[in-house]
């Protein structure tokens, strides 16, 4: 049951109001916006929210149990506030939003109604229809470690322990070709070995992808430069010119932590455990069958 504080109850139990909704937006790039339905700015909690271009939002479904609630807001696309561009980067995913019911007339009068993520984004028309869930999603996630040969790491995070700021672990590229909407061809990269970052990540430094983070695949060596594939579609969205700062990226196997990063005692994996292959095979002459680690 939700309380709220003695001025906005007493103002709702009146015979009028002057409610209005405020929905606060933070995206995981750390830029942060706010909107209203109310007919002029509103500002509180050290945030502005705008009725220009604002949201409107839908019905929300109250569920028992775990299931996760879901709502929508609808708004109008513009260049100074939500823009196209920007949700087919992907800039809006996972975005938090947080819901509030505030009195206009005094905004000290107000109660947080919910705290969601931004899921599916539909665009049509110049208008934009964004799915916001519950935090009863989180509970879909995984958590924990998974018992498996891989690492359960990410490469340069806490627990892997790995400095992707060093020199031998980090190149600076620009594009020079575009093969085609997951290919680039880069130069900048010829000091590093041809595949020393597939499985990386590049950061991109200017042109329309600036400040995203996007998933190398592949590292090619060819005639021309470098060629980097890419887990995302860049389609128009990189052009010849743009810079990137790319770090070296690792597959999860102990090998790979063992030689290219000397990190064999921070590996999160479990890589003594047999394979299917391993333990569907016939015992054979020589086969090391005393107990040792199947690793060394």
């Amino acid at each position: 049951m939700r309380v709220l504080d003695i001025g906005l109850a007493a103002h709702v139990a009146q015979g009028e109001t002057t409610l209005a909704t405020c929905w606060k937006l933070l995206r995981q790039d750390g830029a942060l916006l706010g909107f209203t339905d109310h007919d002029r700015a509103l500002s509180f909690g050290g945030t502005d929210f705008v009725p220009a271009y604002g949201l409107d939002g839908g019905e929300v479904p109250a569920r028992l149990g775990a299931q996760v609630e879901t709502s929508e807001v609808l708004g109008v696309l513009s260049a100074d506030a939500i823009t196209e561009d920007d949700i087919l980067l992907g800039r809006y995913d996972g975005a938090v939003v947080e819901t509030w019911r505030v009195n206009s007339a005094d905004v000290s009068q107000r109660v947080r109604l919910r705290r969601d993520t931004i899921g599916e984004i539909i665009r049509e028309d110049g208008v934009f229809r964004a799915e916001l869930r519950s935090a009863q999603q989180g509970l879909n996630a995984t958590r924990g470690r998974i018992y498996q040969g891989l690492c359960d790491a990410a490469v340069g995070d806490a627990r892997c322990g790995v400095n992707l700021m060093a020199p031998a672990l980090r190149g600076f590229a620009t594009v020079t070709d575009i093969e085609d909407d997951h290919r680039v061809v880069v130069a900048g990269l010829g000091g590093f070995g041809e595949g020393w970052f597939g499985f990386g990540a590049a950061l991109w430094t200017d042109g329309r992808r600036n400040g995203l983070r996007d998933g190398v695949v592949t590292h090619q060596r060819v005639a021309g430069g470098d060629v980097l594939g890419f887990a995302v579609s860049l389609g128009d969205w990189v052009v010849v010119g743009d810079t990137l700062e790319v770090t070296a990226g690792c597959d999860r196997r102990f090998a790979t932590c063992r030689d290219k990063f000397a990190n064999a005692v921070n590996f999160r994996g479990f890589p003594h455990i047999p394979g299917s292959d391993f333990v569907l095979r016939h015992p054979r002459n020589g086969d090391a069958l005393d107990g040792r680690a199947v690793v060394k």
